[in-house]
């Protein structure tokens, strides 16, 4: 870590020139030419930026049992990941090298940062409850697909076992109500150091146990609980919702960036909201000004020619054979010395129909604050366009899910928009006397809405997200008409 610390820029331009080497008789190899390239200019000129749909050919035919396509190991592993609402599923390569040098690597560097932090610290007294993705591990043409959490349970050391709890057997159950259900069972009796998961999934269990035995607290269950890793979703709308749960004032929050693709980034150091750019885990970074993105006059720039708290959109290219790969997420980098960032949203889910640029950090950051003012406690919530039509100005068009409702809606909207306004001055600047956008419509889920929509969908537990924003009314469509019928059944 110090010498990517001292020498980032250094590290990853040898990175890319080793995976470059790497490949050179790989199909992606041969087609672009890489035993010729010798540099980063030469790579960025040659190779184009790719998503997902560009590159599925060639995954299939891996799939399919055709090695050395785009890198020059047998790939035998797929995270399948299809994000929260598309019902196409993908299939990312995980090579040999990604899960020891990447995923496990992230994991051991972890537990080193926190440890490095809190060197009193008891974690491994006990066991870490850790909650995976709920699907299992399908055989498909001799190569396997499944969550990523899956893949990474299956190949980890037999004594891994030993230190989290739930067994592996029941991490991998594929019903996420019936695996609710043996969590809980089976967590209860152990000494709990430590959870790991995505933020949402993880209060559903949370308050399950707190239910199921009767205590007030997790730490009456659990006393020498001390830190809780997450990563996945934002954890602004949740924060005072755990703190409840756990209301002990030395329990930590570390925060991770990982995702099929990759391990990306780790808080590393306590009370921090920052994460640290991890750069030598076999993937290289460039990234896309979002003022740029998908436009004519783009721009792809390398590591090295970021600058402060602009949002990009992040392009990858891995030791999986992924080059120069949109991953969909957005980030804004807080220092520049180290390489320090926060995750701001995804590329498909901003608003931007009126200008107004409006990220997932701003709206995570305004349900927050609107729920503090309020005395409120939000579970989900997804915004869209309500679009302009004829004199008719635009707005936005929220479907907000409560834990513990506001006792007065009205205050709790005006509370909310005023919030938008403060943390985004495009959103502020189209609101000044409603001149572009009226004030944003409020609609009140009602209980288990979102959760029922995800059933539906068959997206229940794991990594599954809601879709925060859209540019588009479908998702706000689809709960509208499900509060519908709810409403007429009753």
């Amino acid at each position: 870590m110090e010498l990517f610390l001292k020498y980032p820029n250094e590290v990853q331009e040898e990175l890319l020139m080793n995976l470059i080497r790497a490949a050179e008789h790989t199909v992606i190899g041969k087609k672009y030419d890489f035993s010729s390239a010798r540099n980063y200019t030469t790579f960025s000129e040659r190779v184009p930026i790719s998503t997902y749909e560009d590159l599925e050919p060639l995954i299939e035919q891996t799939r399919k049992g055709e090695q050395n396509v785009f890198w020059h190991e047998p790939i035998k592993w797929f995270a399948k990941s299809s994000g929260t609402t598309n019902a196409k599923s993908k299939f990312i390569p995980v090579s040999n090298q990604a899960l020891e040098d990447c995923h496990y690597k992230a994991s051991k560097d972890l537990l080193c940062l926190y440890l490095n932090n809190n060197e009193d610290s008891q974690l491994f007294t006990g066991k870490s409850l850790r909650l995976g993705g709920s699907k299992e591990l399908y055989e498909d043409n001799n190569s396997f697909f499944g969550d990523l959490s899956a893949i990474l349970i299956d190949n980890m050391p037999f004594w891994a076992e030993f230190s989290s709890t739930p067994s592996n057997k029941v991490s991998l159950m594929s019903e996420w109500e019936a695996k609710l259900n043996a969590i809980v069972k089976e967590t209860s009796q152990e000494n709990v150091t430590s959870f790991a998961g995505v933020p949402s999934w993880m209060l559903v269990l949370m308050n399950r146990i707190l239910e199921d035995t009767g205590k007030t607290n997790l730490h009456e269950l659990w006393p020498n609980v001390e830190v809780y890793f997450h990563g996945g979703v934002s954890f602004e709308p949740y924060r005072e919702q755990y703190k409840k749960i756990l209301p002990h004032p030395d329990f930590k929050y570390y925060e991770i960036y990982n995702a099929s693709e990759g391990f990306f980034a780790i808080q590393d150091s306590n009370d921090s909201n920052e994460l640290l750019l991890m750069l030598d885990y076999g993937i290289f970074y460039e990234f896309i000004p979002m003022d740029t993105f998908g436009r004519p006059n783009q721009k792809v720039i390398r590591l090295a020619e970021v600058e402060l708290n602009k949002n990009y959109a992040v392009v990858i290219t891995t030791n999986s054979g992924l080059w120069r790969y949109l991953i969909g997420d957005t980030v804004r980098f807080t220092s520049v010395n180290p390489y320090r960032i926060k995750v701001t949203g995804r590329t498909k889910h901003h608003i931007n129909v009126f200008g107004e640029e409006l990220m997932v950090e701003n709206t995570d950051k305004a349900i927050a604050k609107a729920c503090k003012l309020t005395n409120t406690e939000v579970l989900d919530y997804t915004v869209a366009p309500i679009f302009m039509e004829g004199k008719e100005k635009g707005a936005h068009e929220w479907i907000v899910e409560f834990k513990k409702e506001p006792e007065d809606a009205e205050k709790f909207r005006q509370a909310l928009d005023e919030a938008l306004q403060e943390v985004n001055s495009d959103y502020e600047a189209k609101r000044y006397n409603n001149m572009t956008l009226n004030p944003l419509v409020l609609n009140i889920a009602r209980p288990k809405l979102f959760y029922d929509w995800l059933k539906k969908k068959d997206k229940l537990g794991g990594q599954h997200k809601i879709p925060r924003l859209s540019n588009e009314r479908d998702y706000l469509e689809e709960l509208k008409a499900m509060q519908s019928k709810s409403v007429m059944a009753q």
